[in-house]
């Protein structure tokens, strides 16, 4: 499976029968280059603009809401939380996504803003593969991202959400998060393969693109 980063929140999916998966796609305000192309589904988390711009993807369908489904064979779990600390009053809901493609279990954090309780925690069931927001101001901050990802215990950690050179608006960068975590190494592309899974836990990718 390839695992391609486009910056912010917004991941690509493609698995051995070719299938894609877009993650959070966002318009240009926010200073990556906005993705234009097919894929086959479209997951958003919620409907802020750096998370929710379909206008130049061809896709044939979209999830933004919760509950279980299978589009072009893709088990998809939407489950509930919240982008604040304080259950939505602030910033609203948020769409925690579990995506399962070549027998990998994806977590998509969302915009996640707290974190979340050993009951939440437990109903993610096994991950293999977390993304998770690391740069605080709109969600959970790299002391609490960095909890939350041991908690969960998933293979391979990707942080997303973070301050950036090309990045419009201010969030934390990467210092906070790495400073609680070890096993980190950094992918000198955007794109990271995998071809099987690692037999250790939390393994921190950090992805780069030019």
């Amino acid at each position: 499976m390839k695992i391609r980063w486009f910056g912010h929140s917004s991941f690509l999916f493609e698995d051995s029968k070719g299938r894609k998966l877009l993650t959070d796609p966002f318009d240009e305000t926010v200073g990556y280059k906005t993705f234009k192309g097919d894929v086959d589904v479209v997951t958003i988390s919620h409907n802020h603009f750096d998370h929710c711009y379909t206008e130049k993807i061809n896709y044939k369908h979209i999830i933004n809401k919760i509950g279980a489904f299978n589009l072009c064979d893709i088990p998809i779990y939407g489950i509930p939380s919240y982008h604040d600390k304080v259950k939505g009053a602030k910033r609203g809901e948020n769409i925690i996504f579990i995506i399962e493609m070549d027998d990998y279990r994806i977590c998509h954090l969302g915009d996640v803003g707290y974190v979340l309780s050993p009951e939440e925690i437990k109903s993610l069931g096994s991950i293999d593969v977390l993304l998770i927001p690391i740069g605080g101001n709109f969600t959970i901050d790299g002391k609490e991202a960095a909890e939350l990802a041991k908690s969960i215990n998933s293979h391979i950690i990707i942080p997303m959400h973070y301050k950036t050179s090309q990045l419009t608006f201010e969030l934390d960068g990467l210092e906070k998060f790495l400073k609680y975590m070890k096993n980190t190494e950094r992918i000198e592309s955007n794109t990271l393969t995998l071809d099987n899974k690692p037999e250790d836990f939390n393994l921190v990718k950090i992805l780069n693109f030019k």
